[in-house]
Parts: structure tokens; sequence; C-alpha cells
């Protein structure tokens, strides 16, 4: 369901409007030709119980929140109140990140955490040698990033400039 969402919809004949959302009956079908026990309540409860709220539910269509690898215009709200942010990644990039900043990769936008552990457990997906990054949400804010509010926990933002990480746990 991430993948199709937040990929390639496209490639299980999915049309999402400009905001990433589709039907959700047609993704159940999607998802189905796969999965072909999948209903419209199975999905329904992924995302009620999603903690890191990947998933959006508006009427009778659902997006991913975040992690698009195509342009979608998301209109989340503005984050203005967190000051240290997070993001967790392999301690083979941190080279690459000292010199350029993080960047999206193949996605829209960088994935920053609330939490250390939450920022921890993501940099897990990557390796097992995690380093998590304190991001300074000010220094982003005065060099004319916004940071977006992806969920409860998860913030988003196009890129994290070097300057704007200030230590690493």
């Amino acid at each position: 369901m991430a993948y199709i969402l937040r990929h390639d919809p496209w490639s299980f004949g999915l049309s999402p409007d400009e905001e990433g959302f589709v039907e959700i009956d047609e993704l159940v079908n999607a998802v189905r030709k796969v999965y072909p026990w999948v209903t419209e309540e199975f999905i329904r409860d992924i995302v009620e119980r999603d903690e890191k709220e990947r998933y959006e539910i508006r009427g009778n269509k659902i997006r991913a929140r975040y992690g698009h690898s195509y342009p979608v215009n998301l209109k989340h709200e503005e984050d203005l109140e967190s000051k240290i942010l997070y993001h967790g990644t392999i301690r083979e990039n941190l080279e690459g990140i000292m010199k350029e900043g993080i960047k999206p990769m193949k996605r829209q936008f960088v994935h920053l955490s609330l939490n250390y552990e939450d920022a921890y457990n993501t940099g897990r997906r990557h390796g097992s040698n995690v380093v998590v990054l304190l991001i300074d949400a000010e220094c982003l804010r005065k060099k004319g990033l916004k940071i977006l509010k992806a969920g409860k926990k998860v913030r988003i933002v196009k890129h994290v400039p070097v300057e704007c990480i200030v230590g690493e746990l």
C-alpha cells in the first residue's frame, strides 16, 4: 500500500489527484491484485492503527501523508513550534550529509522526527550503524524552509542545510 500510494499508483491503474488522493475502493482493487483477501475495512484498520500516521483518509479517498517520490501538493499545516528535530540515518551517510546537508534523495521531502526513538527506528530501516542527527528547527525557518506537520510525530522539509545540523547522538 505504501509503495502504491508513495511511488507508483499508475502501475496499479490509479490516478492520484494533485494532493495524492485516490479513491479507497480503487486502492482496494489494486491491492487485491496481490492480496485478494484485502477489504476496505482492512485498509481503514491499517490507517487507524498506524503509529507513524503514514496515511490519511478524507471521505472516500486515501493518500500517503509523506514519502512520495512523485510531485504532490500535500497542503500540510506548518510547524512553527518545534525547536529541535531529529533525523535518523546510517553512519556511512554522515560524510556526505556533513558536506551537502540532508537531501530528500528520491523523495520529495526529508523526513524528520519529534523524538530520538522515532528517528533511530527510521534510521534502522537502512542499516544497523545508526546515527541520529539533531536539527535546529529555527535555523531551517530562518533559511526560508517550511517545516510541515505530516502527522503527530512526523515533520517534513525540502532540505536540511549543514548549518542547521547541530549535533549527533
